[in-house]
C-alpha cells in the first residue's frame, strides 16, 4: 500500500458535515479493549497533527501554506472531534485512564519488538516500565475508588503489577534527551515509531495534565500530577529521536504519512465494523493531505515525497494486542536503568553504578524528599491497608524478585544505591 499513489477527493471536498462529526460511541462493557486504545492512540495522533500546524503556521509567511494548513488543519481537528466522541458518556476517568495506560504499555512494547534502531529501541524499553508502572498505580486507584478490577478492562490481555517503581522515576530533566536520528539514513519504520510513539505519549500528558483537577479525591489529583510529571519527561524524550534537521515542510509530509499509515493500520486492525469505517473515511482524507503537503514541498523546495518516505510503500503494519512475555523480559532485564547525559555518550545506567554525586540522586531528593508521601507510593500503601494487599492481575510470580511482594510498595529499587 502507497497513499501517495492512492485516489482521494480534493481536499476542498474533505471536510466532515457536523452530522457526521458526533458518532454513535462504543459500548464500554463489549467493546474491545484494543479498540479504545485504538481511539485513543488516533485521538492523541489528531491533537499531534493540530499543534504541529499551529506551530508550523506561527512560522511561515507563505500565504499559500498557511491557507493550505488553515484548511487541513480544520479537517484534522474535526477528524479529532468525532474520534473523541467515540467515547462513551458513562465511561469514568479511571476506566478512560486504563485504556491510556494499556495503549501505553502494548503500544510501546509491539513498536520495540519490531523496531531494529538501537537507539529507539533502547528508549521504548526503558519508558515502557515505567508506563507499566503507572497501569499499576491506577489500577489501585481504581479498585479502592470504584471497586472496579481493571483486569476486566484491558481484556486480561495486559499483565497488571509494578514496573520501575513512579518514585524512581524522577530524573533531571535534560538526562531525558536522547541523540536523533538522521532522517536520511534512518529506516522509514524507525522513523514511523519516533512519530507514532511521541503522538501517544503527548496525548497522554495532555489528559493527565487537563484531568486532574476534574478528580473528586486529593489522593487522586495529586496521583495524575504526579504522573503527568513522567508523562512529559517521555514526551521529552521521544521527541528528541526525531531529526530536527528536517524542513518544516518535510516535516508535515511525515506527520501526514504517518497518520496515514496508522489510519490504514487501525482500518486493517479494527473489529468493531462502525469504527472500521470511520478509520476508512479518516485514512481517505489524510491521502488528500499529504498529497497537499507533498505538493507544496515540490513547489517550495524542490523536494520529492520520496526524499521524505522513500518508495512511500508502507512497512509493516501497526497491530495492537498482547505482549507479555516481552515486559517480563524488559522487566527482569532493566528494571534498575536510569537516564544519564552527564558523559558524551546519551545512555541508560544502572542506578547501583553512576557516581554518588550524581544529578539523579539530587533531584530525587528535591522532588521526592520522603518517597513514603509520594502519592504514587501512598495509592499503593492505602490499598493495602484497606484491602490486606495491593490490587495486581498476573500470570505468575513478578519475574523482578524485589518487587513481589503484595504487602509492601519497593520505594529503593531503581531509585537508590
Amino acid at each position: 500500500m502507497n497513499p501517495i499513489k492512492e485516489k482521494s477527493r480534493t481536499l476542498e471536498n474533505s471536510f466532515l458535515p457536523l452530522k457526521k462529526m458526533y458518532p454513535r460511541s462504543y459500548n464500554k462493557a463489549k467493546t474491545s479493549p484494543y479498540t479504545k486504545t485504538r481511539v485513543i492512540l488516533m485521538n492523541g495522533t489528531e491533537f499531534e497533527s493540530q499543534w504541529f500546524m499551529h506551530n508550523f503556521a506561527r512560522h511561515c509567511d507563505e500565504p499559500e501554506i498557511l491557507a493550505a494548513l488553515a484548511i487541513v488543519r480544520r479537517q484534522e481537528q474535526q477528524q479529532q472531534k468525532r474520534i473523541s466522541c467515540l467515547k462513551p458518556l458513562n465511561e469514568s476517568i479511571l476506566e478512560t485512564t486504563i485504556a491510556y495506560e494499556q495503549l501505553a504499555v502494548d503500544l510501546t512494547a509491539v513498536l520495540a519488538r519490531h523496531e531494529k534502531d538501537e537507539n529507539n529501541i533502547k528508549a521504548l524499553n526503558f519508558a515502557l516500565l515505567e508506563d507499566f508502572d503507572h497501569l499499576y498505580r491506577y489500577a489501585n486507584l481504581l479498585k479502592m475508588d470504584k471497586n472496579e478490577d481493571a483486569d476486566m478492562l484491558v481484556g486480561k490481555f495486559t499483565e497488571i503489577m509494578p514496573g520501575r517503581p513512579t518514585v524512581a522515576e524522577h530524573r533531571y530533566p535534560s538526562d531525558d534527551v536522547k541523540p536523533h536520528m538522521n532522517a536520511q539514513t534512518a529506516d522509514l519504520y524507525s522513523k514511523l515509531v519516533a512519530s507514532t510513539i511521541t503522538a501517544a505519549e503527548q496525548q497522554t500528558m495532555n489528559y493527565y495534565m487537563n484531568i486532574a483537577q476534574w478528580y473528586k479525591n486529593d489522593l487522586g489529583r495529586r496521583l495524575y500530577a504526579e504522573i503527568a510529571m513522567i508523562e512529559e519527561a517521555h514526551v521529552t524524550q521521544y521527541e528528541s529521536l526525531k531529526d530536527p534537521t528536517l524542513t518544516w515542510l518535510e516535516q508535515w509530509v511525515m506527520h501526514e504519512y504517518c497518520e496515514c499509515w496508522l489510519y490504514y493500520s487501525a482500518m486493517q486492525d479494527e473489529s468493531d465494523e462502525y469504527i472500521k469505517k470511520i478509520w476508512n473515511d479518516h485514512f481517505k482524507m489524510e491521502v488528500a493531505h499529504l498529497k497537499t503537503a507533498a505538493k507544496l514541498l515540490k513547489k517550495f523546495e524542490g523536494k520529492s515525497f520520496e526524499s521524505v518516505c522513500g518508495s512511500g510503500e508502507f512497512p509493516q503494519l501497526l497491530k495492537l494486542g498482547g505482549n507479555k512475555d516481552y515486559i517480563r523480559k524488559v522487566l527482569g532485564s532493566t528494571i534498575q536503568l536510569t537516564a544519564d547525559n552527564t558523559e558524551e555518550k546519551h545512555d541508560y545506567k544502572d542506578v547501583k553504578k553512576i557516581p554518588d554525586d550524581h544529578r539523579f540522586f539530587d533531584y530525587q531528593q528535591y522532588m521526592s524528599g520522603d518517597p513514603d508521601k509520594n502519592p504514587s507510593h501512598l495509592v499503593i500503601k492505602k490499598a493495602i491497608e484497606r484491602l490486606g494487599k495491593d490490587y495486581r492481575y498476573q500470570d505468575s510470580d513478578h519475574p523482578v524478585k524485589e518487587l513481589r511482594s503484595r504487602e509492601k510498595d519497593n520505594t529503593t529499587i531503581a531509585r537508590t544505591k
